[in-house]
């Protein structure tokens, strides 16, 4: 089949699955269809979560059969580093020589540790360490919390340009920073993605990434597969300057197919036909040899060079010493006592469901239409490190919205969450405190708690002077946290919801009577 074509084919394929997947994310107006969040769900990590057996046979058959197409296709944060490698390449003037790729030995103790590590803990349900390094959840904090505010700066200079010329068809948004540490650890990612791929191309994906080490393993069987032709290579080294992943030896003429990334940068580049994707498991009738990298990378380290275990275990070491250093920084931060545990959003079930299967992508932050899902950061320790619970700090939850369960791609937020459903699933419970309250410190009246719950768990019942004070009916309140949002009190407001670990089902509110009344003139 023709190289250009195959080149042609995966980068087309390749965009129309990563600019939705972009837009989707970025998309601060609601204008894209919730049905894109179908293409989030056939993402390695969020597909393991979700338990979905058939997505993951899918993906695990495509990588046998055609090599690691989904590291090149359908993970966004892999054609990222190709779209960013690609500008690297770009505008070399003259009088300078254009960079190139080189065979480099394979990390295998790192790569492969990386993914022992995380494969381990998530046996035991610790997913933190597969959540910071997975490429889809990486994507989507740097595409939320990057991405996402620079879109809508650039739909309000837009929109400024638009206002000068007369044209007032656009609007102004608010651009924020849903956290600090969310935009820091968003850019740290982008930041190590982006230099990686600058200058290394995939070394990232190669050395770093479990999902790439786990179809490496895959891979390594491909039915179809980059192989090289002895009697016609001439060891020119033309298709090792082009392999972003690094893992052709012209030399030797061998390909390490772990590495391969199947992204056909390879084939254009050989000018001797020696070079092709062909079928990989029929016997050749010329003599070739094939040793896989991994072996050769275990015999360079036993004869003293390559990547030595001293290394890696060195390595290891640093790393599982800094883990404690985090959650102890974060917990050396000031809390509001009022909120020690997180509140999950409908439909997560509970605490440890929603931190068993969130992954921390920031997805149902970005389309949460009230914007009352924030990222945690370590507030709530390592274990809930960056998952979004919810902050009735400037909003509450809309009691007839249910868009968080309908674009989660790992059911960490359950689908099959309805409306009708949803009021009645109890998140928290408010709390009332009367020494806060205005009616209490103040003798004056307010009762807006009682106004603003959709439940009629609020109530407000006689005090003293003609006052009234709130009471709260805990069987009826769903946590929504309409009263706590509408509370003047500050900093700490008299009526706060405090998290159910375990969603209950709350009593649905008794219809009041609904009285008639004869209107006089003009009703006054």
């Amino acid at each position: 089949m023709n190289s250009s074509f195959l080149k042609t084919a995966r980068a087309s394929v390749a965009l129309l699955f990563f600019i939705p997947i972009l837009l989707f994310f970025c998309d601060f107006a609601d204008v894209m269809p919730d049905q894109l969040s179908h293409l989030l769900k056939i993402q390695v990590v969020p597909a393991m979560l979700a338990g979905s057996i058939g997505i993951i046979a899918f993906l695990f058959l495509l990588t046998i059969l055609f090599g690691r197409i989904y590291c090149s296709v359908i993970c966004p944060l892999g054609v990222m580093q190709d779209i960013i490698n690609r500008f690297s390449r770009r505008g070399q003037k003259k009088n300078k020589k254009k960079r190139w790729f080189q065979y480099a030995k394979p990390k295998n103790y790192l790569r492969y540790g990386i993914l022992g590590i995380c494969a381990i803990l998530f046996a035991f349900g610790i997913i933190t360490p597969l959540l910071l390094l997975d490429p889809y959840s990486n994507f989507g904090r740097i595409a939320t919390n990057l991405f996402r505010p620079l879109v809508m700066w650039g739909n309000n200079l837009i929109n400024w340009g638009a206002v000068k010329a007369g044209n007032f068809n656009f609007y102004h948004v608010s651009v924020y920073t849903i956290t600090t540490l969310s935009l820091i650890i968003a850019g740290i990612a982008l930041l190590t993605t982006g230099i990686l791929s600058f200058f290394r191309g995939r070394l990232f994906c190669n050395t770093i990434c479990p999902v790439g080490s786990l179809l490496g393993l895959l891979s390594r069987f491909s039915m179809f597969r980059i192989r090289m032709d002895e009697s016609r290579c001439n060891h020119c080294g033309a298709c090792a300057k082009a392999c972003k992943s690094e893992c052709i030896d012209s030399q030797q003429i061998r390909i390490d197919t772990s590495r391969c990334v199947t992204c056909y940068n390879c084939l254009s580049r050989c000018k001797q036909q020696a070079i092709g994707y062909e079928f990989g498991w029929k016997k050749k009738i010329q003599k070739r040899i094939e040793i896989d990298s991994t072996i050769q990378a275990d015999l360079s380290v036993k004869s003293g060079t390559g990547f030595s275990r001293r290394t890696f275990l060195t390595t290891g070491t640093a790393l599982v010493a800094t883990l404690p250093v985090i959650p102890a920084w974060a917990d050396s931060r000031p809390k509001d006592s009022t909120k020690l545990t997180p509140i999950t959003p409908p439909g997560s079930l509970s605490l440890d469901h929603f931190k068993e299967k969130c992954t921390a992508c920031h997805l149902c932050v970005t389309h949460c239409p009230q914007q009352i899902l924030h990222p945690a950061g370590f507030t709530f320790g390592l274990g809930y490190a960056f998952k979004p619970h919810m902050v009735y700090k400037n909003a509450y939850c809309n009691f007839e919205c249910t868009i968080c369960s309908q674009v989660c791609p790992n059911n960490a937020i359950v689908h099959n969450l309805t409306i009708e459903k949803k009021k009645t699933t109890q998140v928290g419970i408010a709390q009332f405190e009367k020494n806060l309250c205005i009616v209490h410190t103040e003798g004056t009246d307010c009762g807006a708690c009682s106004e603003h719950c959709p439940t009629q768990a609020v109530k407000m019942m006689p005090y003293k002077d003609g006052l009234r004070l709130p009471e709260v009916t805990a069987d009826l309140c769903v946590g929504c946290g309409g009263c706590e949002y509408i509370c003047p009190v500050r900093p700490v407001r008299a009526i706060n919801v405090l998290a159910n670990e375990t969603h209950q089902s709350s009593r649905k509110p008794e219809e009041e009577e609904i009285k008639h009344f004869e209107v006089d003139d003009f009703g006054f």
